[in-house]
């Protein structure tokens, strides 16, 4: 099964805990601390693989969470960096933060990475607190937690040719004919549901890849038939082969399915009307089709909407009737157009990053209990990282929060000795 849009949500480790120890050896009477750092936790890192061409194996499997690091430990020793995780993802996967909507990365080279949650730092141990003035120290820091995101990851199939066109037009039959690919062939509308790729090897030594994208209708861009489901994947493609059925035999205007496809192009992005971009008239074996050809061209040449007449190229797949000469053709077009930016790029090139003030380290709030509540991303952040199991440690958080400044905002909201203060799950009694 074919899957380009998924869901994934991704926790880094948390680092390890600083540990509190001391020397303590036959005759060393005075050993002093020996407590070690944390080790670090593991980030989670995508990485291009290319022998996937599918996000199918997340469906199963969207929750990835990395090892956390290793604790400190006696004699100094630190503990273990944990291992980072790599996921594997197919090139062209953009990658964006599901609940924010920024784009985060594009990867879309061979072996591109991209860390999407960074790993917690390990917390250090007493031997880092250890000073002319406190030299033994009861003080370690906890670990700090590892980013968690929930991502959006989106696949936009790399191809330097995309085959465009209605339904049943012979997109995939002349995929089959011109690369070694076996799509589904058959005669009904949309035998095509997945886009299909396939490499030309021109007898000249050039090769490209070419996809055969799903038929398109009316009202794609808006949703209709497959819809936008697959109007992304022509954003990679550097060259538009704009296949057109001039056989007749369904009864529609040859003309009118070009107007009608490219305006669906141009909804989805206007940009893409800049690329070079061959009429293929297909199925020029069938008895009408030189007639229609014909007239296609002259209301063609009438059309002044059209910033350049496209190249016409005919073409039978069953008959390999101008085959040779359509590759070889694409492949002069190819070496003459440089690569496109996609939608996520220009996003990217677009955005206007503005100054955001500081938020405050702290905010104060008041439950209906009465209790005061701390709460501010910093002010947390210490509060995960200080071990309670030791005295000094807390007496060092006490200090922290008063150099931050919360003793003095607590007095100017009112608080009073004897009042309960809270910070997460842990409450204690503000004492003036």
């Amino acid at each position: 099964m074919f899957v380009d849009q998924i869901k994934i949500e991704v926790k880094a480790g948390k680092g390890g805990d600083g540990m509190v120890a001391f020397r303590r050896e036959k005759y060393v009477p005075n050993g002093g601390p020996a407590g070690g750092d944390g080790g670090k936790g593991g980030s989670i890192i995508l990485k291009v693989d290319q022998g996937l061409r599918t996000l199918m194996d997340f469906r199963y499997h969207r929750i990835f969470k990395a090892k956390p690091g290793q604790n400190g430990m006696i004699k100094g020793m630190y503990g273990r960096g944990a291992d980072d995780t790599y996921i594997s993802v197919p090139q062209g996967t953009t990658v964006t933060d599901a609940e924010t909507g920024e784009l985060l990365g594009d990867l879309v080279e061979a072996d591109d990475e991209l860390v999407v949650a960074k790993g917690g730092r390990g917390g250090r141990g007493n031997i880092k607190f250890a000073s002319p003035k406190n030299p033994a120290p009861e003080i370690a820091e906890n670990g700090e937690l590892g980013e968690e995101r929930k991502l959006k990851l989106e696949l936009k199939v790399l191809a330097d040719v995309g085959l465009v066109g209605f339904p049943s037009v012979g997109k995939s039959t002349l995929l089959s004919v011109v690369t070694s690919a076996k799509p589904k062939i058959a005669e009904y509308h949309f035998t095509t549901l997945v886009p299909n790729l396939g490499m030309v090897r021109l007898d000249d030594g050039r090769d490209y890849v070419m996809a055969d994208l799903p038929g398109l209708i009316e009202g794609a861009s808006q949703g209709v038939g497959l819809g936008i489901q697959f109007l992304r994947h022509v954003e990679r493609t550097r060259v538009i082969l704009h296949l057109i059925d001039m056989s007749g035999v369904e009864g529609r205007d040859p003309y009118d399915d070009f107007v009608k496809i490219n305006e669906e192009l141009k909804v989805y992005d206007p940009t893409l009307l800049d690329r070079p971009q061959i009429v293929v008239a297909s199925k020029m074996d069938m008895p009408d089709s030189a007639k229609n050809l014909a007239e296609f061209k002259v209301k063609l040449a009438k059309d002044k909407t059209l910033k350049q007449v496209p190249e016409v190229m005919e073409i039978s797949s069953l008959t390999h009737q101008g085959l040779k000469e359509l590759t070889h053709r694409t492949a002069d077009v190819l070496e003459s157009t440089p690569k496109f930016e996609t939608l996520a790029e220009k996003e990217q090139a677009s955005k206007v990053y503005t100054f955001k003030e500081d938020e405050p380290a702290f905010k104060i709030t008041r439950d209906s209990d009465a209790t005061w509540v701390l709460s501010g991303e910093k002010l947390e952040r210490l509060f995960k990282m200080t071990n309670f199991n030791h005295d000094e440690s807390l007496m060092r958080f006490a200090r922290q929060l008063r150099g931050m400044g919360v003793d003095d905002a607590l007095r100017e909201r009112g608080v009073k000795g004897g009042d309960l203060v809270r910070i997460e799950d842990f409450t204690f009694e503000f004492v003036e």
